[in-house]
């Protein structure tokens, strides 16, 4: 058995950071492992514009300990009145990466997402001009359709057909939850990818329900059945480079998780690397780590890989993660896997 795996250090191709006291808490997390990570416009207000972008990105540096390294990949919040030249002109000056989509209604903050497709097709013609990656959330929001066929709905009616009539454009299927995703993942070429988070890879949709509601397991997209869980285990485990990881760590305060309509999202920046790498070891596949942490995302995205390394080590005592990160404005729990960990990160 393995007690040490060297990694290039990892990057998380989807990351929320939030702002003012909670950026100061959140961020230190991330940025004691991950070298990069895509970060998440959906502020209040969101992040439209490239000017929103630059300031957001001084915001996030400042906040950033002198001792840590760490580079946060700008995106900007795709609405129905962004202007396709501003989002050119800021993909060609470096400041942003990617645009995030979000249907309206879908996830927290969202309200200022798009409700019809057709009126930021300009954007998304100009995006895949020049290349610039789309990354979107998934799912549709119409009443009819129930929360856990949102995803595969949204392949089937707005996915595909995008994808058909823009076939240049590149996607990123951000925190598929699904094996409809997996699949649809596997028929894209070079111009189509998915990231798949830390805790859909460990929890179900029984977690969430059984035995009580347990509102730190409750996430957008929500998690599926059991069959998913483990089409996403294998595709991420798989070395396949159309996969990466995107945390989609998305920390709120106890008192917003624990309430009559409490928040979306699980807050796992502090200990993914180890409960991945416990993921990799129970499917016999930690040579694969690498490949989904450090190296998919990069090569989809254009970029150079990170040039040090993290190393993970197993022992026989088991890792005591902190329950919870203080913010000025009350703690944030940490995601638990429910399962004793062994793996430490250095």
């Amino acid at each position: 058995m393995k007690h040490s795996i060297t990694v290039t250090r990892p990057d998380d191709w989807h990351l929320h950071l939030r702002d003012g006291a909670m950026l100061q808490a959140v961020l230190p997390e991330t940025a004691r492992t991950f070298g990069r990570a895509i970060i998440m416009p959906n502020l209040v207000p969101p992040v439209v514009t490239a000017s929103q972008a630059q300031a957001y990105r001084d915001r996030i540096l400042a906040a950033l300990p002198k001792e840590m390294s760490f580079t946060p990949l700008m995106t900007l919040y795709l609405t129905e009145e962004t202007d396709p030249n501003d989002v050119a002109q800021a993909y060609e000056t470096g400041l942003i990466k990617a645009v995030k989509l979000y249907p309206a209604g879908a996830t927290t903050n969202s309200a200022s997402g798009v409700r019809n497709f057709e009126n930021v097709r300009p954007v998304l013609e100009k995006m895949a001009e020049i290349g610039l990656p789309l990354c979107i959330h998934g799912e549709v929001t119409t009443h009819e359709v129930d929360i856990f066929d949102r995803e595969a709905v949204f392949i089937e009616t707005v996915l595909d057909p995008l994808r058909q009539s823009l076939p240049e454009l590149r996607v990123v299927m951000e925190h598929i939850t699904t094996k409809d995703g997996v699949d649809y993942a596997h028929t894209g070429g070079d111009t189509l990818a998915a990231t798949i988070t830390t805790h859909h890879l460990i929890i179900n949709r029984n977690h969430i329900l059984v035995g009580g509601i347990k509102p730190h397991y409750y996430c957008l997209p929500v998690a599926k059945r059991e069959t998913h869980r483990l089409a996403l285990r294998k595709a991420a485990t798989s070395g396949d480079p159309r996969f990466f990881l995107g945390t989609d760590s998305a920390p709120h305060l106890d008192g917003d998780k624990l309430s009559a309509c409490g928040c979306a999202g699980c807050f796992t920046a502090t200990n993914t690397m180890p409960l991945l790498a416990h993921v990799f070891e129970e499917e016999n596949a930690l040579a694969n780590l690498e490949a989904f942490t450090s190296k998919n995302g990069p090569a989809f995205y254009r970029l150079p890989e990170n040039t040090d390394t993290i190393t993970l080590r197993k022992s026989d005592t088991q890792t005591n993660f902190p329950e919870k990160i203080e913010t000025e404005n009350g703690p944030v729990t940490v995601f638990d896997p429910g399962f004793p960990v062994f793996w430490t990160a250095d």
